[in-house]
């Protein structure tokens, strides 16, 4: 009898210490989780306002003045299909429009959320030539008598523009790496800096044999 009560007893608390050991560790497995997914959205949360705030005057006045820029030079584009000859230099502009249009919409979209003017500054001649015009900008003349060329002059005359203006946004993009903060626009510049510095030497090389 007193062997059965024995038994028992050492059962008994046996079987306690397997479901104390049980419930701590679905506890620690619980909390575990908890922890983990309770940080995850604030961490995320926490890394996009970071870079969201990271943003100073560079940043701004690189987006603001890149979007005019990148404007017109797909309004020249948009010149070669119906007046170009050369078929390299057709191409080259429907390569030019594909990569800037995105590129404006991307600029915008950044300048709307950090509640700045998607329109540059006032005081900058977008088409002059003047001090206080953009660089690479052609001015009004010039837009025109491109509209009016065709052929071969066109294919010259398009060339030695889209450099110009290529040469104009690589010196842009080249400043907002230099003196921007968010890493979003500095690895736009660079991406453009890369892609338009590609596209001078086809320019030149295409102008070469016209």
């Amino acid at each position: 009898m007193k062997h059965t009560i024995v038994l028992r007893r050492a059962l008994t608390g046996a079987t306690l210490s397997a479901l104390l050991a049980t419930a701590t560790a679905c506890g620690d497995g619980m909390s575990g989780m908890d922890h983990g997914s309770g940080n995850t959205p604030a961490a995320t949360a926490s890394a996009s306002a970071q870079t969201n705030a990271t943003v100073n005057d560079a940043d701004v006045m690189f987006a603001q003045m890149m979007i005019p820029h990148h404007r017109q030079a797909v309004d020249m584009a948009d010149l070669a299909p119906t007046r170009a000859n050369d078929a390299e230099l057709k191409d080259l502009a429907v390569k030019i429009k594909a990569a800037q249009d995105p590129e404006i919409a991307t600029m915008t979209g950044w300048l709307t959320s950090w509640g700045k003017p998607t329109a540059a500054p006032e005081g900058h001649d977008m088409h002059g030539t003047g001090p206080s015009a953009m660089a690479g900008m052609a001015n009004d003349e010039q837009m025109n008598k491109l509209k009016a060329a065709k052929g071969t002059e066109f294919d010259k005359m398009f060339a030695q523009m889209m450099i110009a203006h290529h040469n104009g946004a690589i010196e842009m993009a080249k400043t907002e790496q230099t003196s921007g903060a968010n890493p979003d626009a500095k690895a736009l510049a660079a991406k453009i800096e890369a892609d338009q510095a590609a596209e001078v030497q086809t320019l030149q090389k295409i102008l070469d044999r016209l």
